[in-house]
């Protein structure tokens, strides 16, 4: 079972590794857009006036929901939260998925916690692949030059 997590974790990384190329050049937000699976993720981050901070000095270690992972919440979810009334919402949530400082897969160690930019505290899962709560970390270590991106498969929610 393991050598099948890490078969796995290995080949999404290989794949999404040609996918980012080169991006350590790019800043975070630039980084986001150019890997065109973070199009739900980068309307956020516009819709939540986050993208001046992203595109800071940093550095941020920023846990990355994929379009499919923003498509899976319930229905209507995504555009409720991008309603200008709505904004505070959304900014907890995306901050919640940002950890000051650079944080790199190899700094990870099961059961570590780590507290966001939103003030919550995440959890690290070392047991079956890497996981920050409840979702999986799917590539790892995509460097930009104010930090790292890691994608994930689930949209993680603040308490």
């Amino acid at each position: 079972m393991f050598r099948k997590t890490i078969l796995s974790v290995t080949s999404a990384m290989m794949i999404a590794g040609a996918a980012f190329a080169d991006d350590a050049s790019k800043d975070i937000v630039d980084t986001a857009v150019a890997a065109d699976d973070f199009d739900t993720l980068v309307a956020a981050v516009q819709a939540a006036g986050l993208v001046e901070t992203l595109k800071g000095e940093g550095p941020f270690t920023v846990f990355a929901p994929t379009d499919a992972a923003f498509a899976a919440l319930p229905k209507g979810t995504v555009e409720t939260l991008l309603e200008p009334e709505n904004k505070d919402q959304l900014v907890a949530i995306l901050t919640y998925h940002v950890v000051p400082g650079k944080v790199m897969s190899g700094d990870l160690s099961d059961g570590m916690t780590a507290t966001t930019v939103q003030g919550g505290d995440i959890t690290i899962d070392l047991d079956n692949g890497v996981m920050v709560n409840d979702a999986t970390v799917v590539a790892a270590d995509i460097e930009a030059e104010n930090g790292v991106i890691h994608v994930i498969d689930k949209v993680i929610m603040p308490k």
